[in-house]
This record gives C-alpha cells, sequence and structure tokens, in this order.
C-alpha cells in the first residue's frame, strides 16, 4: 500500500483490528486510525463505517469514519484516531450504552448485513424477535458449524423467547471490553460494532460473556434503564450466538462451552 495514495503521512504500525494490520498515521495535520486487509475485506469495512456512524448518530462517542474502499489490492478503512485506554468512567459507559438503546426502530434487524468478527452476519428486518433470533443468528451459525465439521445436538432453545417482543433497539452487537475504551479525561468509546436493531439484553449479555465490565457499569445502566425479568435466563441463549461464533472462528476449544450452554437451556424448555 502507498499511503501517499490516500493522503497520509508518518504511518507507523500500531496494535489493534485483530485481524487487519493497523496504523497510526497523519493525514492533513489530523491523527488517523488506517485499517489495511485484502481487497475482500472492502465489504466489512463498509459495514464497520456504516455501525460507527449509526453508533454516533446515536450520540455515543466512537470513532469518526473518514473513508473506506480499496486501493491496489488492498482494501482500507480510515477513522478518527482516539488516544484510548482500557480504564475510566464505567459508570458513563453504562449511561451512555442505556441512552444509544433509546434509540429504536419499529422492526429487528438493519438495512444491510454486516460482520461478527470475520463472519457474515445477516441481518433481514423481521416483525418477530424470537424468529429474528432463531433465523438470523443462531440457523447461520448452527449451519456453518456443521460445515465446519462439528456435531451439536441443538434443542429449540430459542423457544425460551416465545412471547418476548422487546423493543427493537439500537444495538452495538459485539461489545466485549475489546471493543471499549476510554479517553484520556475518563470518558467512554466504543468502537468495532456490529449494529443492528434488537433486545438490548443482547448487548448486557455480551458484556458478562468474556470476564465482564466493572460493577459501576452494571449499576448506571440499570439506574437508567432496568432490565426486565427473566434477563438471567435469555442471556444465556444470547452469549450462545457468541459462543457458535468463537467456534467457528477460532476451532473445537469453544465446543464444550457451546455444549454446556446448550445443556443449561434445554433445562429451561
Amino acid at each position: 500500500m502507498n499511503f501517499g495514495e490516500l493522503g497520509l503521512s508518518a504511518a507507523e504500525p500500531v496494535s489493534g483490528g485483530c485481524i487487519h494490520r493497523c496504523y497510526r498515521a497523519q493525514r492533513d495535520g489530523r491523527a488517523v486510525f488506517l485499517k489495511l486487509n485484502e481487497a475482500r475485506f472492502a465489504d466489512a469495512f463498509a459495514a464497520e463505517a456504516d455501525g460507527l456512524a449509526a453508533l454516533r448518530a446515536a450520540g455515543c462517542r466512537a470513532p469518526e469514519p473518514i473513508a473506506h474502499g480499496t486501493a491496489g489490492a488492498s482494501a482500507y478503512l480510515l477513522l478518527e484516531f482516539l488516544e484510548l485506554r482500557s480504564g475510566g468512567d464505567f459508570a458513563s459507559l453504562g449511561t451512555m450504552l442505556a441512552a444509544m438503546h433509546r434509540r429504536q426502530a419499529e422492526r429487528y434487524g438493519w438495512p444491510r448485513d454486516n460482520y461478527i468478527g470475520a463472519t457474515a452476519q445477516p441481518n433481514g428486518w423481521s416483525e418477530s424477535w424470537m424468529a429474528f433470533w432463531r433465523e438470523r443468528r443462531l440457523e447461520p451459525q448452527l449451519a456453518l458449524a456443521a460445515r465446519n465439521g462439528y456435531r451439536i445436538d441443538v434443542p429449540p432453545v430459542w423457544q425460551l423467547l416465545e412471547g418476548h417482543e422487546p423493543a427493537p433497539s439500537l444495538l452495538h452487537g459485539d461489545l466485549w471490553s475489546g471493543n471499549a475504551g476510554f479517553l484520556p479525561d475518563g470518558a467512554p468509546a466504543l468502537f468495532d460494532p456490529a449494529v443492528y436493531y434488537g433486545d438490548r439484553e443482547a448487548d448486557l449479555a455480551m458484556t458478562e460473556l468474556f470476564g465482564g465490565f466493572a460493577r459501576q457499569f452494571y449499576a448506571a445502566y440499570e439506574a437508567a434503564w432496568p432490565l426486565a425479568p427473566g434477563y438471567a435466563r435469555r442471556k444465556h441463549l444470547y452469549n450462545l450466538y457468541h459462543l457458535l461464533n468463537h467456534l467457528n472462528l477460532f476451532g473445537g476449544g469453544y465446543l464444550a462451552q457451546v455444549r454446556s450452554a446448550l445443556r443449561l437451556l434445554a433445562r429451561g424448555l
């Protein structure tokens, strides 16, 4: 990649982006964050820019998407550079997320498909939350797992959502601790989204999946918008989606967790 083609200078490699090559650079006297990958990632970068714009429109602090596209054999995404750290005002993060969830639609889904990590995430509109979770979330991951050679006996766990029709809230969609950070003044920021309109509990559930956020986050969220009864059961169904995705992305080390989650959910049927 010729950084000059994008009007960049002083490009230095930095960490971040997981599967992408990432750089901090200068553009018109401004620090920017550049993600690069093979040209086949162009749609993933377009989806990420779309998601970041949605977060920002809902009042969240998130990197401004500046440009995306292809240059030669590479796809790129150019973002505002944010100086981020792992610790900060977790209470403000909880309050900010609750306010974002107040941005709502009439149906479940999103105007375009996007990606959860490197996996395609279908977002076709649905009037039913149970149908959406079954058809757009669990079934595609289960089909991919079968193609990857994993045998999984799946009871109809989506039936746990029968009669549960939450407001279709704007979701981050991939909200683990690695996709939230804090500016030098402690203010929270979100990035790397996989947005759609769905049950806000799905975002909260994922925050608990890989270690959890600070307790101040949950207290502030609950104070701003208390969760509905039954969340403690539904969260395992929502996190099953992410466990299946990790199985498909990273291999059989997640198979035991998938089967454990299914056994737990089956007891509630």
